[in-house]
């Protein structure tokens, strides 16, 4: 063990320099102090300058740094919403489990492998139902339209959806009829 030590210790530097970079980028993101999303941007950012500045010491690591510092930057625009809205997750696990369990149950009652038509015709409906009902009961006057205009719009989103997929189900049973018919419509 020590011999192993002794032959990779010119390793460890770069090892050490971008383990306390990514280290403290954990911290900061973290956020333990509760700080505003601003002053988390500002601290997130002197690192990311830091970083850039001194990638050199990471030595062979440095193209990885430069890697981290670039999906970073693809990230910004969204990276720090989270402290500026209460409740948001910080990650994307929370909503992938959301879904995840939505999936589950629906495969569970269902038997089907794969979603189900209607998840896909009525899903900004159904998957909003099912996360609102898992956050909080609701009365009759909570699910009383405020804005049937609204509403209605909504209906006729669905609709238009539901339409495509009749239309699907028409040319994969018979697509020379489907077809056929579309030839003719264009016709005239």
């Amino acid at each position: 063990m020590d011999r192993g030590l002794e032959e990779t210790a010119e390793l460890w530097g770069p090892i050490a320099t971008a383990y306390r970079w990514i280290h403290t980028a954990a911290q900061i993101l973290d956020n333990e102090a509760e700080a505003s999303g601003t002053q988390v941007r500002r601290r997130y950012q002197g690192l990311m300058g830091a970083m850039q500045r001194w990638a050199s010491q990471a030595e062979d690591l440095a193209p990885a740094i430069q890697h981290f510092l670039k999906v970073t930057r693809s990230y910004w625009p969204g990276l720090f919403h989270c402290y500026a809205i209460e409740g948001l997750p910080r990650t994307n696990n929370d909503l992938e489990h959301l879904f995840g369990t939505h999936r589950y149950h629906e495969r569970r009652i269902t038997g089907r492998k794969t979603a189900s038509p209607t998840l896909v015709i009525r899903g900004p409906v159904r998957i909003v139902a099912a996360v609102a009902t898992h956050l909080r009961t609701f009365s009759a006057m909570d699910l009383a339209p405020v804005d049937t205009s609204e509403w209605l719009s909504l209906r006729q989103q669905l609709d238009e959806r539901r339409h495509k997929r009749v239309l699907q189900r028409r040319f994969r049973r018979d697509p020379a009829a489907y077809l056929a018919l579309l030839e003719e419509q264009m016709s005239s």
